[in-house]
């Protein structure tokens, strides 16, 4: 019975394709079968469900090991923790629909504070703790967020917020005193987790309410909220883990190292919630430190690495590399930012057992592609390719300025569709509409095409986000401070090409007439004001921004400056 409603839910999705493309245009979808996808499941209901009722798991399995402390949280461990916390929560106001923002670096409270707010139907808003207290702010107020969860050395960035009656909660570090709910208005942590998990109210969680909201530029512009459902991430976790030929293959005998920031929806989805569905363990490292990490490796027989392109160039020139036994690691994934072959050969002979492979997607679309070397079918991932289409999902390539799609071999903007996509921006339509078609294709801004073999390639951006180490960096962010500065009539902010980094923003600013503005009073001004990958690396003056007959600022003949003044 099951599997004929399955075979009726994967006929109905073909014939609703069907029917939005009468022309039958070039459409690309993954070389591994579709599978069903439980989307009327909650998100906590969907990644726990191994573990309830007559499920396979094993509830005493390790879930998240701390690699700061060594604590050790089983799967049952787990559940009850974030059951205690929504529970608190709760308590404390917190119910359905709610925003609570996480500025929390990696960390086993982290975790259990995006499954509490889960449980409760609210909406977690995911911020970088090392953001300056404008952004913080910012972010706050426009995802008006009801509770605030951080460390206490992160909550003299709250004063605005706590002023405007947002409530702080704070986690203590081993060695500081804990927060009572009388000192300054905050709550401890430890008193928010000390509630009866049996108390968890059981609020009506639909498919499409939204479960977390990070922030994202997009295609362009300032960032926005960008509401993901259950059901988005539902979808977009079954799409990698699910079913007997997954793209990624997690084992419950996995252990997968985390130091990506999981305020990103890169650690966030794909490793976090990806290795609990699975039941494998998750080692948490709240930063990025080579011989850490090569010693946690080696100490708790890592088998899945997740890196970034600066993380494997770290790896490449280190030479303390054999100091260290590397040989459990089986798997190595890239994301965030495109992977030189250069680089790519050069890390396989540091991992000599491990698989590597990249994967490419968007915080609006979650997983657009995945490297199949690791499912059970014949296949070779080609170098600088960022694999195929994601099952149960399509991909199209359309010419930028016709707005065709395009068959093999032809590049043009890509553009995906499926349930995994998010549900929109906040409170902003217009940007959701540039982003997300009438017909659901979701337009990525990257430049690719897909070549015989069904491997994808990207080659160049619409986009004009700015990536520094796979963080982005918004130039309207940017250019928003510049122009508020007193001595500045107009800026522009473009990409320049940096070895360790990818890229670093520069700017180009037009000083007020009779003002003597240095490029060391400009970075000063923007870089007290944001985190440290925002910050200008070089400034030039010039007389005027060329712009556009409608207003839009000429990057490309910026760039094209830039390159001048580089060489010189």
């Amino acid at each position: 019975m099951v599997l004929q409603q399955q075979t009726h839910f994967l006929t109905k999705i073909d014939q609703e394709v069907e029917e939005e493309e009468p022309f039958h245009g070039f459409i690309f979808r993954s070389k591994l079968p579709d599978i069903f996808i439980p989307h009327h499941l909650s998100l906590t209901d969907y990644i726990f469900q191994k573990f309830s009722g007559d499920g396979e798991g094993d509830s005493t399995s390790t879930c998240l090991i701390d690699g700061a402390t060594g604590r050790i949280l089983n799967y049952a461990d787990v559940q009850t923790n974030s059951k205690k916390i929504a529970v608190g929560m709760h308590r404390l106001g917190i119910r359905h629909g709610d925003v609570v923002m996480l500025l929390l670096p990696n960390s086993l409270e982290f975790a259990l504070c995006f499954l509490a707010v889960a449980y409760l139907g609210a909406v977690s808003t995911t911020a970088n703790p090392f953001y300056m207290q404008p952004e913080i702010t910012k972010q706050g107020k426009a995802s008006a967020a009801k509770m605030i969860i951080t460390k206490k050395c992160y909550v003299q960035k709250l004063t605005d917020l706590k002023n405007d009656g947002v409530l702080i909660v704070c986690v203590e570090d081993g060695d500081e005193d804990e927060v009572s709910s009388a000192e300054d208005g905050y709550v401890s942590f430890t008193e928010l987790a000390q509630a009866d998990e049996t108390e968890l109210p059981e609020p009506e969680i639909l498919p499409e309410d939204t479960v977390a909201m990070p922030y994202s530029s997009g295609t362009t512009g300032l960032p926005k909220g960008v509401m993901i459902t259950h059901k988005g991430l539902v979808t977009s976790i079954a799409q990698k883990v699910d079913g007997e030929n997954p793209n990624v293959n997690f084992t419950a005998n996995d252990v997968i190292l985390c130091f990506l920031p999981m305020f990103h929806i890169y650690a966030l989805d794909a490793l976090m919630l990806s290795a609990m569905r699975t039941g494998a363990a998750l080692l948490i490292v709240p930063r990025f430190e080579l011989n850490l990490v090569m010693e946690l490796i080696q100490r708790y027989k890592v088998t899945v690495v997740p890196v970034a392109p600066p993380v494997v160039l770290a790896f490449v020139k280190s030479t303390e590399t054999e100091r260290y036994d590397l040989s459990s690691v089986r798997m190595m994934l890239s994301g965030a930012a495109t992977l030189k072959k250069e680089l790519e050969d050069a890390v396989r002979l540091k991992f000599p057992n491990a698989i590597f492979g990249q994967g490419y997607g968007m915080t609006e679309s979650g997983t657009v592609a995945k490297s199949l070397a690791f499912a059970k079918i014949p296949f070779k991932t080609k170098s600088g390719a960022c694999g195929t289409v994601i099952r149960n999902a399509e991909l199209k390539v359309v010419d930028t300025i016709t707005g065709i799609s395009l068959p093999r071999n032809k590049s043009g903007e890509l553009c995906v569709r499926g349930h995994q996509l998010m549900k929109g921006y906040l409170n902003d339509p217009e940007a959701t509409a540039r982003t997300i078609d009438k017909d659901g294709w979701l337009h990525t801004g990257d430049i690719g095409f897909v070549d015989d073999d069904d491997e994808i390639f990207i080659v160049d951006r619409l986009k004009e986000l700015i990536k520094f180490k796979g963080y982005q960096v918004a130039p309207a962010e940017l250019e928003a401070l510049l122009i508020s500065h007193p001595d500045i009539d107009d800026a522009a902010v473009v990409a320049m090409k940096d070895e360790v980094a990818d890229e670093v923003p520069v700017a180009f600013v037009v000083r007020s007439e009779g003002t003597q503005l240095s490029e060391d009073d400009v970075k000063s001004y923007v870089n007290k004001q944001v985190v440290h990958y925002k910050r200008i690396k070089m400034v030039f003056f010039i007389e005027a921004i060329p712009k556009a007959v409608s207003g839009k600022i000429l990057r490309k003949d910026l760039r094209a400056k830039l390159e001048t003044e580089c060489s010189k």
